[in-house]
């Protein structure tokens, strides 16, 4: 890793951002839907929920290890499904997942990345990593999918349940701008074979991929009937990303799936819904340890991540954070990585425990 980026907070990063990309860009990736008040509250939730420390305790030692579906992470977090990543640097989802790879962090690769999956786990080797999957219109498609990523050793399926369409965001149409008209975030679409005998592309121009992908893309009409579907098909974990209510939390254990990830899509879906750390609590007492909870929305630094596993949080993802530092390629990826597992070092100590098997013995009071 290069040593020529020093620390950066998380609002350095953001600022960063800002100056290096076009506005379009810079704004699809930081904005919410409508006013933005979801995308506020999951950050701003973080602030009401405050740790109580327990102090003389030997914590000398700290360990991080973590069982992320059955993955062994040596930290609590995986980088979540960010699309369409060329738009924040050339190299894209590969430059993330090579950073990734570097410390064993599991990275979630998108539907709608630029790089295909098998190129993105050619360049990751033995590290782990899940497939999130953007569930298109043709059921044929989507299991051509997850079959492609059994193949190519994803250990889990990630499949996103919280956007049947997509969300009003506003700056998005303010600029109109979405990365999929210029051409980014084929890279799946366009090297599955299921895809390509259905589009029956004469070539592979970009307008005429996009027109076929755009067509294929979201599935409003998808229930649990499909999720039931899936199971049946594969033999992968599968995971739920969009879960805000417990009794959508118990549908997905009646139906045989193995995660949820407690999510409100960063803000980006339903402006005014509940904060993704204000949802986790009813939903760790519906679920009662019975399958893995990840949790999805707002997390900066590394007391965001101790006070969602003393939530009940299984693991985290981090979403915007690697995406800041991503336009500063590989290199600003893992200064994310390096500088989010200091962090949580340090804050899981100054709790008063050294490893997070424990963790929910911390007490976290709202206020």
């Amino acid at each position: 890793m290069s040593q020529t980026i020093g620390f950066r907070s998380p609002e350095e990063w953001e600022r960063v951002a800002k100056e290096r990309l076009e506005k379009g860009a810079f704004e699809y990736i930081q904005s919410g839907a409508g006013i933005e008040e979801t995308l506020q509250s999951n950050t701003e939730g973080f602030k009401q929920w405050k740790i109580v420390p327990r102090v003389l305790r030997n914590v000398s030692k700290v360990d991080l290890t973590k069982d992320i579906l059955g993955t062994v992470s040596p930290v609590p977090f995986a980088l979540a499904p960010v699309g369409f990543q060329t738009i924040i640097h050339q190299e894209g989802e590969l430059a993330a997942a090579k950073a990734a790879a570097i410390h064993q962090v599991p990275y979630t690769v998108s539907t709608v990345s630029t790089s295909s999956m098998e190129e993105i786990a050619k360049v990751m080797g033995d590290a782990p990593r899940f497939f999130q999957l953007y569930w298109p219109s043709d059921d044929d498609i989507a299991l051509s999918f997850v079959k492609r990523a059994e193949k190519c050793g994803y250990s889990a399926i990630f499949v996103t349940v919280d956007t049947p369409i997509l969300g009003f965001r506003e700056q998005d149409k303010q600029n109109q701008y979405f990365p999929l008209s210029k051409g980014q975030g084929l890279g799946n679409y366009l090297t599955d074979p299921v895809f390509k005998e259905k589009a029956k592309l004469i070539t592979e121009e970009t307008q005429e991929a996009i027109a076929e992908v755009s067509s294929r893309l979201f599935n409003p009409s998808l229930t649990w009937e499909n999720v039931k579907w899936l199971r049946s098909k594969t033999n992968l974990p599968i995971v739920l990303k969009g879960i805000l209510h417990a009794g959508d939390a118990k549908l997905a254990m009646d139906h045989g799936v193995n995660g949820i990830v407690v999510s409100n899509h960063g803000g980006r879906q339903l402006d005014g819904s509940i904060s993704s750390i204000d949802a986790l609590p009813a939903i760790v007492d519906e679920v009662k340890g019975q399958i893995d909870i990840l949790f999805d929305g707002g997390i900066r630094r590394g007391s965001d991540v101790i006070k969602a596993l003393a939530l009940g949080a299984d693991s985290v993802l981090i979403g915007r954070l690697f995406a800041y530092g991503l336009t500063n390629g590989q290199d600003g990826v893992e200064t994310v990585i390096t500088q989010l597992i200091a962090e949580i070092q340090s804050a899981l100590a100054l709790s008063g425990e050294t490893d997070l098997s424990s963790l929910q013995q911390i007490e976290v009071v709202k206020t």
